[in-house]
């Protein structure tokens, strides 16, 4: 196994594994890197969907998603995915995958199926560089805080992409969400301190409204959108992504229109997070 940075502050290259039958302690070498630099990437990858199942279930458990279309023959995998003749994407801003949820998931494992010629790249930041760079007086505010996530502005019949050309595709409109969080949690794995909100997901912090909330807020953000967290990866046939839900955000470019774009996604069972 050989290990390249992606950026320097997020996210690793690997070669030298094939994933269809990673185990043992390479499969255990591969989830300290993605535990620690938030996000693999492994390139020129032949993961059949029984491949890609069976990975994610030695990773350690499967959560089916409750909102994109699943793949008929197989309902662990979503399908993340937009045609040539529509113009919203899925995951088109700053967020991390499941924090309205109790017990938000590990993450999960991307495979590059259809692409367009040019764009449709993930950005990731990396969440404890992003805390991290906070000034001591803001560490110091946040320490003791909770913040509630929920999704229902972002799904439910009346939100965000009931409005798109997107809207008809999705599942799950009714399911009704909400969970409390820290807003610093230590990685159940490898202790590191992270900055836990994000933008899609987190509406207020918790003993304030969220029009008190908003300046904090946005002043975390702000500090976790700096560029140089940032890093980029380019996906080709072959590629496959697995990251951290926890120790990242990723955004989604919508910079292909008129072209496809369709990726194979596997949901990966967390754990509780505490402070």
């Amino acid at each position: 196994m050989q290990v390249e940075k992606l950026a320097p502050h997020v996210g690793v290259e690997v070669t030298g594994i094939d994933l269809a039958s990673i185990a043992g302690a390479d499969l255990e070498a591969l989830k300290d890197l993605v535990f620690g630099a938030g996000v693999a990437v492994l390139r020129d990858q032949t993961l059949t969907p029984e491949d890609h199942i069976a990975l994610a279930e030695r990773w350690g458990g499967i959560d089916i998603n409750n909102y994109f279309p699943l793949q008929d023959e197989y309902p662990e995998i979503a399908i993340v995915g937009k045609r040539a003749d529509q113009e919203t994407n899925i995951g088109g801003g700053w967020h991390t995958d499941h924090s309205y949820d109790q017990v938000p998931a590990m993450g999960s494992i991307l495979v590059a199926r259809t692409l367009p010629p040019s764009g449709g790249d993930t950005m990731f930041i990396h969440m404890g560089e992003a805390y991290d760079s906070l000034d001591d007086e803001t560490k110091a505010e946040i320490e003791d805080l909770a913040a509630f996530h929920t999704a229902d502005h972002i799904y439910s019949p009346e939100g965000v992409y009931a409005q798109t050309d997107q809207g008809s595709e999705l599942r799950g409109q009714a399911l009704k969400t909400g969970a409390t969080h820290p807003v610093v949690i230590r990685h159940p794995r490898t202790g590191r301190r992270l900055l836990y909100v994000n933008p899609a997901f987190t509406i207020n912090i918790v003993g304030r409204t969220r029009e008190e909330s908003l300046p904090l807020l946005q002043k975390l953000y702000a500090a976790a959108m700096n560029p140089d967290l940032q890093g980029r990866v380019q996906w080709r046939d072959g590629t496959v992504a697995i990251w951290d839900n926890r120790t990242t955000w990723h955004f989604a470019c919508n910079d292909y229109q008129g072209y496809a774009r369709e990726m194979h996604r596997i949901t990966l069972s967390g754990e509780a997070l505490a402070a």
